[in-house]
């Protein structure tokens, strides 16, 4: 029997999640969220396990809007080929089972810059500041992750108003665990 645990960011993303599906809130940034994810999963029965990374993105090309499920996350902050040049192994772009084709750029930047959605656009569609970690932590550990992503807002100025959009988004992101899990 599959069992679910959500991993947000923060409190307001899984503000609606199903009382019956534990929940573990990471913080915000990439180290933040591969810790959080790397102790819930260290303390837990991870047999027939799947985390639900559920939380708001950024669009980084013009409209897209709603609800994704990225087939791929990539850690856009870190400058993998010169690692690679070097010899070091780097895996900077990680597959998820299940998506629906769109890859997610993750990093440690707020992106609220034109010049920076525009670089990123050019590799991704979405972005956010959690989902390489909270992947990173789950392949570690052996367990599937699905990435359930949905926009806020248009990774530009309109960025700032996060705060306001938040609530809209938990509404539909609780929505598609309600129907997934099947757990109301």
């Amino acid at each position: 029997m599959t069992r679910y645990l959500v991993v947000s960011a923060v409190a307001g993303e899984a503000k609606y999640v199903p009382d019956a599906i534990p929940v573990v809130l990471t913080g915000v940034g990439k180290t933040a969220a591969a810790v959080a994810t790397a102790k819930a999963l260290a303390g837990t029965d991870t047999t027939d396990l799947v985390v639900l990374n559920v939380g708001t993105t950024g669009a980084l090309k013009d409209g897209l809007a709603g609800l994704y499920l990225p087939s791929q996350v990539l850690n856009h902050d870190v400058n993998a080929d010169a690692l690679r040049g070097l010899g070091l192994p780097m895996a900077d772009i990680l597959p998820i089972e299940g998506g629906d084709g769109t890859v997610l750029a993750s990093g440690d930047v707020f992106v609220a810059d034109p010049v920076l959605r525009d670089r990123l656009a050019e590799r991704a569609d979405l972005v956010d500041m959690e989902a390489y970690g909270v992947v990173y932590a789950c392949r570690e550990f052996g367990v599937r992750v699905r990435l359930v992503k949905h926009v806020s807002d248009s990774a530009d100025d309109t960025a700032l108003d996060w705060p306001a959009q938040v609530d809209a988004s938990a509404k539909v992101l609780a929505e598609w665990v309600r129907q997934e899990t099947g757990i109301s």
